[in-house]
């Protein structure tokens, strides 16, 4: 299924955008007004389609910039939901709250949908399409959200916004865990890492086009996007095997991925345009630091000097 016609969008490529520099993070010091521009004026040669993760102050200035700036971006807008539950299984040992927290957390994610419907009815031209979260039903998350309370929110965007509206998650939850959610949502959306699952790079297309088909072959009637696909340059072993990360097989893997993508006119959002040395543990080579297009000082990796 053609996903541009099927969510009536133009063809073009796509990418997640998260702006936070050396020193900064969500949780601190967010990415300026002028920081984001040079940013947006580094990749509207490349993409068309913008990913924000977020309803927070950073999302705020990415609408801004396009807007006052006349880019031509287009932007797929998420609410990021926090543990709703306690999810024990979680392998790094995140996932477990007080029974307050986890009240809190509910409090706190509905103001994170309201923030979403609001941003939408702001911003009608720009952002295209719409989130009720990222990756809080899959069983490692650390933000374990029932898909009764998924179902809820996407609801609740659908009554306020008229943006087509999803919910992002690994591919393998869609499989079975997610069936209730298919008729909720108006797009199918998931994510596929070869990498984190011991592909080697000459498996890493077919492997990604066996997710992505598992599901569109399941829902033949439901638009189905990638919004997370993307290879590492760095690992520092946790997860990822060190020798089977690199800049020449992030290349290889975006080439290939792009090539697909383009000629079966699946909306693909590549992660990520800028490495984050926020993200995961203080160790430099930490994999969840190393995803980036281009370094965190905006130099580009191999994929983007060919």
């Amino acid at each position: 299924m053609n996903s541009f016609k099927a969510l009536n969008l133009k063809p073009g490529r796509a990418i997640c955008y998260s702006g936070f520099r050396e020193g900064q993070s969500p949780s601190g010091i967010y990415p300026t007004y002028d920081e984001v521009k040079e940013d947006l004026l580094l990749l509207q040669s490349q993409w068309s389609y913008l990913r924000l993760y977020d309803c927070d102050a950073h999302a705020d200035t990415v609408l801004k910039v396009i807007e006052q700036e006349n880019l031509p971006f287009q932007v797929m807008l998420g609410a990021y939901i926090v543990a709703e539950m306690n999810n024990f299984g979680c392998p790094w040992g995140g996932g477990v709250y007080t029974e307050e927290q986890l009240v809190e957390n509910k409090i706190k994610n509905r103001s994170q949908i309201k923030k979403l419907i609001d941003l939408a009815n702001q911003f009608p031209t720009i952002i295209c399409t719409l989130s009720a979260g990222n990756e809080a039903c899959v069983d490692w998350t650390d933000h374990y959200v029932s898909v009764a309370s998924v179902i809820e929110y996407v609801n609740l965007i659908k009554s306020e916004a008229k943006q087509p509206v999803t919910f992002c998650e690994n591919y393998v939850p869609w499989l079975t865990k997610l069936n209730p959610l298919v008729d909720a949502v108006d797009f199918i959306s998931i994510h596929t890492y070869p990498v984190w699952e011991y592909k080697n790079i000459h498996e890493a297309l077919d492997y990604t086009k066996e997710n992505y088909f598992s599901v569109a072959n399941k829902y033949p009637n439901k638009p189905v996007i990638i919004t997370e696909a993307g290879w590492a340059t760095n690992s520092n072993g946790r997860g990822i095997e060190p020798h089977n990360v690199s800049e020449e097989n992030q290349a290889i893997y975006y080439q290939d991925l792009v090539n697909w993508t383009d000629k079966d006119k699946i909306l693909t959002f590549v992660f990520e345009a800028f490495d984050e040395s926020w993200k995961g543990s203080p160790e430099p080579l930490e994999p969840e630091k190393h995803w980036g297009l281009y370094k965190i000082d905006r130099t580009p990796k191999l994929v983007m000097t060919n």
